[in-house]
């Protein structure tokens, strides 16, 4: 397979906003580019990265929070925990901007690897947060959504800017 040239989408581009469709077929060979797209968020000093963020509208991601790469395609997430935490995440297609969000610790998901296979898996801590902002991504949401009125009110500045550039 050929080396991909990624790029990384940014705020306010409108595929951000997209909600991603199903993958749906699997390609031999997209294994292979899922590890290049790996390759491209350890250049891009990402945990995670989602299709909408390289400009494609489809429903996979992969994420790396220091255990190896996760490759998930088709991701459900079906239980999260009731206990809930706030921290700070950046994101590639915002860069330079910080949100506190709230999430579930842990959580417990089902999606296909990139071998076609059904894994049904529990994240907890970072690894469940990154799969859940890598899961917003893919839904249309971003972390500004999640961001409180002062927050945003403090983010305005900087966002306008984004949107000056676009």
């Amino acid at each position: 397979m050929e080396r991909v040239e990624f790029k990384i989408f940014v705020y306010p581009d409108p595929i951000l906003r997209l909600t991603a469709e199903e993958v749906r077929n699997i390609e031999d060979d997209f294994d292979k580019y899922l590890d290049q797209m790996v390759e491209f968020m350890y250049e891009a000093d990402g945990i995670g990265l989602a299709a909408p963020q390289i400009g494609d509208s489809r429903r996979y991601f992969v994420l790396d929070v220091g255990d190896g790469p996760v490759k998930v395609i088709n991701p459900q997430i079906i239980e999260s925990s009731a206990d809930l935490e706030t921290e700070e995440e950046g994101c590639l297609s915002l860069p330079g901007i910080h949100v506190k969000v709230k999430r579930p610790i842990k959580i417990r998901t089902k999606y296909f690897n990139a071998k076609n296979d059904p894994i049904e898996k529990e994240f907890e801590g970072l690894a469940a947060r990154a799969f859940m902002h890598e899961f917003d991504h893919i839904n249309g949401i971003l972390i500004i959504d999640h961001a409180s009125t002062t927050q945003r009110a403090l983010l305005r500045s900087k966002l306008k800017k984004f949107e000056k550039q676009f």
